[in-house]
């Protein structure tokens, strides 16, 4: 089991530097993960150089402290360009992982984001973790089919007792 830990939540708003601060100080402290809110504001306005600031400086404070980064894109609040862009600038900055969402807004992962994802970053073999509303064996198995690598679930003990079920045990 390894220690994550959030920063820039729930909208990615925060300065960069305080997210770097935050990354820093997570890592410090035992995080060996860390996933990064992108600013959603800052990539709506197009602001792509904020945006690849912001990932960069948490990237490269995972990679001093020897800690997966992923980048957490809160994709029900954007456009497919959006998100393609954001997959984009992760892969820029050397990410390790580009997410679907934080579970804080109004939808979570969707197999077609998913898709889109993991299409975008196949250049760069990021991973693509599929995050919010994945309640269910048959929502987790449509997310892999997708393209992700990783899922995140809150459901993760009923979607195991489900594949016992299923696997006859």
């Amino acid at each position: 089991m390894k220690v994550c830990c959030v920063v820039g939540f729930p909208l990615g708003a925060q300065d960069s530097q305080i997210k770097l601060l935050e990354a820093r100080k997570a890592i410090r402290e035992g995080a060996q993960e860390v996933d990064m809110v992108i600013n959603v504001g800052a990539l709506k306005g197009k602001d792509d150089a904020l945006v690849l600031k912001d990932i960069r400086g948490v990237v490269e404070a995972c990679k001093d402290g020897r800690a997966l980064s992923k980048v957490i894109l809160e994709t029900s609040l954007l456009t497919d360009e959006e998100k393609v862009r954001a997959c984009e600038l992760s892969m820029k900055a050397g990410a390790d992982y580009v997410k679907t969402s934080t579970g804080f807004s109004s939808g979570g992962a969707t197999a077609e984001d998913i898709a889109l994802m993991a299409r975008t970053v196949a250049p760069k073999k990021l991973g693509v973790k599929a995050s919010g509303g994945i309640r269910t064996l048959s929502d987790l198995l449509k997310m892999v089919k997708a393209g992700a690598t990783r899922v995140g679930a809150s459901a993760s003990v009923k979607i195991l007792e489900e594949a016992r079920a299923a696997a006859g045990k």
